[in-house]
């Protein structure tokens, strides 16, 4: 079994980082997370950030970015990936109304760029998935393979939300075999077979407390060569710091322990 890292992904503890930023990551690296990866820097400038994390012995392992965000402002964007010590741009998200196989394709376009232009500095830009990705297609085609099969892949990298895959009805063991080598980051999400909420689309929880079959996930997460896990919980029903303590305890006991 290979020795991978454990971040965190901090939208889990979204408001928490609102109210304290520099705090949090405190907290985080406290509880034993050996890196994170960001959604917005919290207005921090990238020196401070990378005082902030070495002083902390966290890992910046990367940044979720709107896809806007990669086309309009790109080279401050791997400014500061590079001033803090990170390599991977991820594109994490679409909004609703830019889903459609129309759209997909100008997207396929534009990451293809974004993507060559990352790789000629020295940063790597992976896609993020959510559900909406295996139920759009092109020319019949899941957008999600469609993706990967039409941009190279020095220029683009996956990083699967094990959660998500499932969700949509994939077998996340067979999946992440079939990304092996392009797979530098998975994201490791439980949840509820059946939803407490109605009104969730997916009713996330802690490790081990949902319905993945986690160790085996970790396993085929390890023979593809996978460098990090990244914990990430949509939505909490206890305390956002408790519940990712809760799943870094699990990933220990679990995991860790072989090590």
């Amino acid at each position: 079994m290979k020795r991978m890292g454990i971040g965190l992904q901090l939208f889990t503890v979204r408001d928490q980082l609102a109210a304290d930023f520099e705090g949090t990551l405190r907290h985080v690296a406290g509880l034993g997370y050996e890196g994170v990866e960001f959604f917005h820097y919290g207005d921090i400038p990238a020196a401070r950030m990378k005082e902030l994390l070495d002083e902390l012995g966290l890992k910046a392992i990367g940044c979720h970015i709107q896809l806007s965000s990669l086309k309009d402002n790109l080279q401050a964007e791997i400014d500061y990936l590079k001033t803090i010590g990170s390599k991977y741009a991820v594109c994490p998200w679409l909004p609703e109304e830019l889903r459609s196989a129309e759209a997909w394709q100008q997207h396929l376009v534009d990451l293809a760029a974004i993507g060559k232009a990352c790789t000629e500095q020295g940063i790597e830009l992976l896609y993020h998935n959510h559900d909406f990705e295996f139920s759009t297609k092109i020319d019949g085609q899941m957008v999600f393979e469609a993706m990967f099969e039409r941009i190279p892949a020095e220029n683009l990298k996956v990083e699967m939300d094990i959660g998500w895959v499932q969700f949509s009805g994939i077998d996340p063991v067979a999946y992440i075999a079939k990304y092996a080598g392009r797979l530098p980051i998975v994201h490791l999400k439980d949840y509820l077979k059946e939803s407490r909420d109605p009104g969730k689309t997916i009713d996330t929880v802690e490790l081990g407390e949902g319905s993945l079959a986690l160790n085996d996930i970790i396993q085929a997460a390890s023979d593809a060569d996978v460098d990090w896990i990244i914990v990430e919980q949509d939505s909490c029903t206890n305390p956002p710091l408790e519940a990712v303590e809760t799943s870094l305890n699990w990933l220990k006991q679990n995991y860790l322990n072989q090590f």
